[in-house]
């Protein structure tokens, strides 16, 4: 069976530090990208951080750049998200995706991606 299991998130004041991880299951992931995206009641889905299969190339969103950093490890299919100086406007549930974007547009859309998982709620109390 296919899973995309994303785990971490919580509270945490402003300034703080939260670490979220995504494992792959259930199939080969090789050449699989993986991303994490956010999203906001009533808003679209926003691309936050993403990296190619053997983390290779990473990719991020000016709102997050300097902030956060992905990890890729390729041995073991996961994808770490590590999030610094976090904001309140980082509140959002944050989901894990893994693709084969043929692009690196792709890599930063969620069109580009094919499995997601449930999200982890990540607040921000300021």
């Amino acid at each position: 069976q296919v899973q995309v299991v994303e785990t971490g998130g919580g509270l945490v004041q402003t300034g703080g530090s939260l670490r979220l991880s995504c494992t792959l299951t259930g199939r080969s992931w090789s050449s699989y990208s993986m991303a994490w995206f956010r999203r906001v009641p009533g808003q679209d889905r926003e691309f936050v951080a993403g990296t190619t299969w053997n983390g290779d190339r990473t990719y991020y969103s000016e709102t997050v750049k300097g902030r956060f950093t992905i990890i890729r490890d390729s041995a073991k299919n996961t994808a770490h998200l590590e999030m610094n100086t976090l904001k309140p406007e980082d509140t959002a549930q944050y989901y894990c995706a893994a693709g084969r974007p043929w692009s690196t547009d792709q890599e930063m859309i969620a069109s580009g991606y094919d499995y997601w998982g449930q999200g982890t709620q990540v607040t921000v109390s300021s």
